[in-house]
């Protein structure tokens, strides 16, 4: 039988009798100091130990064929708020996306100093996952030890969802991180609740949090039971600071109120049925919901609501015990169950009123407490091994996953060949050419934007039909002409890009499109593609050579 866990893990070595020594013959107040101290010291070495792996996993995971996916019609919405000037973008704001307008600032500054490729436009999703997975270890680290949190945040950055929107040119990445951000520095505050300054980063953090996005403040139930768990005192001061974190939102959450009609109308009404399947969408995978949510559980049968041991063996803060001052048994626990859970259910119940906010991206930001969960409840597995076999199965398991969301149209719900369009007109195009997309009932697939964003900057073909672009309405959507057959202006070449389906790609356009363009033009030639048609017509008077 081994030597019990009581001795090798607590008893003194030399330096430590000397530290006591030491300490004992101090100040009270100084010696407390260096106490303190020495087991932040320590805190800092066990937390440094746990977020490394996670974060290179994540950022590897993100980076891997982001520029594969073409750009969606939410990408595309992104791409063309934020390379609109900034006067129009702000104004832009006051009609539309007001929710998204940090979001959108961001990524203006960003396309400014590294451009708009899909790449470029993707890039801070992905840096933002790597912090996200690394704010999940440390998050891990702090509550059940250094192996459970470098655990947890390998299950976050193994999860598909989460490599599917890290390479997603939107807010929720960004919005992922913000939340364990700011958890983790609720954490450090509760650690030391008199300190100002880390109250103050808390603050900030949430502030972050309601300007990304307005849904993920519910993530703040979760920081309630944490402040709830500390005492009173404490409960004053979380509740201050997420006050001003809140407070700072209270513009985006004036204008987003009144838009949301219009934004977000599309999502159901939830009902139980689609709560229950709101899980496996939230994982991006049934089998990863199933076998992290239960992982979870588990992690409640603990003693105490803790595993039977820490890392290596070890029990002090330097060897995967919690920080100083942090919370530890049953009501972390609780704390990490509300973060996941309450949520989606916060959602769900206020979704039976005027407008339903339920849908499971705006949810992405629990993630990381489920992470940490299922961390805790493997940190006892032994051999370690055991762990590593059990994330390798994983990974091989999700990988048809991992490779469907790298897939050309892999972001659609309807798959359009916006780069295959872009490529035809380019490769075809002579100079005094044009272009007429079609805008009507299908105009939620957004070819002009998206065959616009995939042409040359120096490749911008007269729009024949367009009256007002979104930009100049200081909206998403543009307006044309009324009287189209006043609006051609004798081009003799015209580029039609239109929904595929018809055989007459004509017959796509509004009416009186149509047959303004027959009048005057016929077609010489077709390119039907994934979701969209692009043809060539040539003036009748023009004897111009066709392609």
């Amino acid at each position: 039988m081994g030597t019990p866990a009581s001795v090798t893990d607590h008893a003194p070595e030399p330096a430590d009798l000397a530290a006591s020594a030491a300490s004992a013959a101090a100040p009270a107040g100084l010696a407390t100091d260096r106490t303190a101290a020495a087991a932040e010291g320590d805190h800092r070495r066990l937390l440094g130990s746990a977020w490394l792996w996670p974060g290179l996993l994540a950022l590897v995971l993100g980076l891997y064929g982001a520029g594969g996916p073409q750009l969606w019609e939410d990408e595309l919405n992104t791409w063309d708020m934020a390379t609109r000037s900034t006067g129009r973008l702000l104004e832009t704001i006051q009609h539309v996306d007001a929710v998204l307008a940090t979001y959108y600032l961001l990524l203006h500054g960003w396309t400014g100093l590294f451009g708009d490729s899909d790449l470029a436009l993707r890039l801070p999703s992905v840096l933002a996952t790597a912090g996200a997975a690394v704010c999940t270890a440390l998050i891990g680290a702090r509550l059940a030890g250094r192996r459970a949190g470098r655990v947890a945040g390998l299950l976050f950055a193994l999860t598909p969802v989460v490599s599917r929107y890290a390479q997603e040119a939107r807010p929720y990445a960004l919005v992922v991180l913000a939340v364990a951000l700011a958890t983790l520095l609720l954490l450090r505050a509760l650690d030391r609740p008199a300190s100002v300054p880390r109250w103050a980063a808390y603050a900030l953090a949430t502030a972050a949090v309601g300007l990304l996005h307005l849904v993920a403040l519910t993530a703040l139930a979760g920081h309630l039971v944490a402040a709830v768990a500390k005492g009173r005192s404490v409960l004053l001061r979380f509740g201050l600071a997420a006050l001003a974190g809140v407070a700072a939102s209270a513009p985006v959450l004036l204008l987003g109120r009144a838009q949301a009609g219009r934004q977000i109308s599309w999502i159901p009404r939830p009902d139980l049925e689609g709560l229950a399947a709101f899980w496996p969408q939230l994982f991006g995978s049934a089998l990863v919901a199933g076998a992290v949510m239960a992982l979870a559980a588990l992690a409640w049968a603990g003693r105490d609501g803790r595993t039977d041991g820490e890392d290596a063996g070890g029990s002090g803060v330097g060897d995967g015990g919690a920080g100083p001052g942090a919370m530890t048994g049953r009501p972390w626990l609780l704390a990490m169950t509300a973060s996941a859970v309450a949520p989606p259910l916060i959602l769900w119940t206020v979704s039976h009123g005027d407008v339903s906010y339920f849908y499971f991206r705006y949810l992405l930001f629990t993630l990381p407490a489920w992470a940490v969960l299922a961390g805790a409840a493997l940190r006892t597995v032994r051999p370690r091994a055991v762990v590593a076999v059990l994330l390798a199965a994983l990974a091989l398991l999700t990988l048809p996953e991992q490779r469907a969301l790298r897939e050309p149209y892999a972001h659609f719900w309807h798959g359009v060949d916006y780069r295959g369009a872009a490529a035809t007109i380019e490769r075809y195009h002579r100079p005094g050419d044009a272009v007429v997309y079609d805008r009507g009932d299908d105009y939620w697939r957004l070819l002009d934007a998206g065959v616009r964003h995939y042409l040359p900057d120096d490749l911008r073909p007269r729009d024949v039909f367009l009256a007002r672009s979104a930009a100049d309405r200081a909206d998403l959507w543009a307006t044309e002409c009324p009287a189209p057959a006043r609006c051609l202006r004798g081009e003799p070449r015209i580029w039609l890009v239109v929904p595929a389906g018809d055989a007459d790609p004509l017959t796509a356009l509004p009416p009186a499109q149509a047959r303004a363009l027959r009048a005057h033009y016929t077609a010489t030639g077709t390119e039907r593609l994934t979701g969209v048609t692009v043809a060539l017509l040539v003036r009748k008077d023009a004897g111009a050579r066709t392609r």
